[in-house]
């Protein structure tokens, strides 16, 4: 009784309440104009024309006009009300002006590179040409001087983040979607309180939406009690809204300015199994040591600076103030973020970049596999072209829909020549690309449209590097635990299957 008590009155449940209400009231709004006014009908019509002539225009992905144009035309009255609340990712221009304000502080702190990138462009111009996309769009230079390690499971990256956080002399910098209490995330705060009582400087974002039923409200003055410097990204409104689309999808943990970690892992326990969520959880990060992690130090310091109000000094906490001895050069590093709201979708473009410029192999990793055409169409391409293109997903599923979405892309793939597998031990989490021997991407960036257009994002560009071989390895072992999908099981899918998957495709960019 206890627990269905606390389940009625936990936040999850108010909050889907306070929504459907403000839902049930809008609709009912609605009706009720356009059963009383017909000058309502008309106005309503006209904005959903001027809806629909605007995304066509837009720069939006194809396949994100279309999702949402067919629901417009089919409900006019409706659909450019709905529409306007829910469909983009516009924001005040206060705002837009103070969001902003991360990419202009990003492009002022981090060094230019270009001569460094001259340097790679002697032995590759390929490589070159990569590295530039990301520096002058993600305003992310490339850096030596920086070791990578590849972590190929949450475990692994557990060990290896308490034995770095108990390293800490001066800060620790946390940035994560998803914090619950557990085995991990308990662990870890033991150390983040007895460090911030030593006198470090210890923060921690968390994204309100990424928590929200993992955290109870107010998560955040709790650790501020233990002298955490704590803040929320996005705090969830219940109100219906657009902001609901744009997360903070990272996993950032910074010590001491010459450690930091990246990749899929949040602090929670299905991510080093200590229960079976979903079978079997596979994820992946990397440990970077040395100059490169100064990227993802400012991109911490800049989103922790946009939801503070804050802006502070960044230079104190450069590698170099608190680095003992410099790191030797081991291939070319690039952390780089992604954000929603610039118009570039850095996060696709890598991969795309990584797809066409492939020779012999690519190897893939993903939850979620909805992709634009575009991707689609590379995809094929390059297998047919000759290149050996693999893709490993879940055989477990997380969310039923996304995973009947994900195989809705198989037929079209395995038929052009792509190998892909489902991880049959349970659940991959893991966000990889690994591309002839050459480039690597390790990060929290999935195959699907909230990742690529609608979340703040981040991940490692890396060419050259010694672990490069690590995560080729690691792929083809965990392919060897997987299922390969035959051409001869995607078209026996039965008819009712193949219309469902088709209908959830079609609106695959809303979900």
């Amino acid at each position: 009784m206890k627990k269905i008590l606390r389940f009625i009155f936990s936040r999850m449940v108010i909050v889907a309440i306070s929504l459907m209400i403000q839902m049930a009231l809008l609709l009912a709004m609605l009706v009720w104009f356009e059963n009383y006014f017909s000058y309502f009908y008309i106005v309503s019509v006209l904005l959903s024309v001027i809806v629909v002539v605007a995304l066509v225009g837009s720069k939006s992905d194809p396949g994100y006009k279309i999702a949402w144009i067919i629901p417009v035309m089919l409900v006019p009255v409706f659909g450019g009300i709905f529409y306007l609340m829910f469909g983009g990712v516009r924001l005040s221009k206060r705002v837009q002006k103070k969001m902003a304000s991360i990419g202009a502080r990003q492009a002022a702190v981090l060094p230019d590179s270009s001569a460094l990138i001259g340097k790679i462009a002697e032995t590759n111009a390929s490589a070159a040409v990569q590295s530039r996309y990301i520096q002058d769009n993600a305003y992310s230079p490339v850096y030596q001087g920086t070791s990578v390690e590849y972590l190929p499971l949450g475990e692994a990256k557990f060990k290896r983040l308490l034995e770095e956080l108990e390293k800490a002399e001066h800060y620790i910098f946390l940035e994560y979607f998803i914090l619950q209490n557990g085995v991990m995330w308990d662990t870890v705060l033991e150390i983040l309180k007895k460090k911030a009582a030593a006198g470090l400087d210890v923060r921690v974002i968390y994204d309100d939406m990424g928590c929200i039923m993992t955290l109870p409200t107010g998560y955040d003055r709790y650790l501020e009690s233990f002298g955490i410097k704590a803040c929320v990204f996005n705090p969830f409104i219940p109100v219906l809204s657009s902001r609901l689309n744009n997360r903070d999808h990272r996993k950032i943990c910074v010590v001491d300015g010459h450690t930091g970690f990246t990749g899929g892992i949040n602090l929670a326990d299905e991510y080093i199994n200590v229960y079976p969520k979903h079978g079997h959880w596979k994820d992946t990060a990397i440990l970077l040591k040395g100059e490169a992690v100064w990227n993802l130090t400012v991109m911490f310091l800049t989103m922790w600076d946009y939801v503070r109000g804050e802006q502070e000094d960044y230079e104190q906490y450069k590698p170099g103030a608190w680095q003992q001895e410099p790191v030797p050069d081991d291939g070319y590093v690039q952390p780089f973020s992604d954000s929603p709201l610039d118009d570039e979708p850095v996060g696709e473009n890598v991969y795309m970049n990584l797809i066409s410029r492939a020779e012999h192999y690519i190897y893939i990793t993903t939850p979620y596999l909805i992709i634009s055409d575009e991707m689609v169409n590379a995809l094929c391409s390059a297998a047919k072209g000759g290149v050996d293109v693999r893709i490993i997903t879940p055989h477990i599923a997380d969310k039923w829909y996304v995973h009947v979405v994900t195989r809705a892309y198989y037929q079209s793939l395995v038929e052009a020549g792509v190998k892909i597998s489902e991880y049959t031990p349970g659940f991959i989490h893991a966000k990889s690309f690994v591309v002839d021997d050459r480039y690597g991407v390790v990060g929290t960036i999935n195959l699907d449209y909230r990742s690529l257009y609608l979340h703040f994002e981040c991940a490692t560009w890396m060419y050259g590097c010694s672990c490069i071989k690590d995560i080729k390895e690691d792929f083809l072992k965990t392919e060897a635990l997987s299922g390969q999908v035959s051409p001869e099981s995607c078209r026996q899918v039965r008819w009712p299957q193949r219309i469902v998957r088709s209908l959830l495709r079609l609106f695959a960019p809303l979900m």
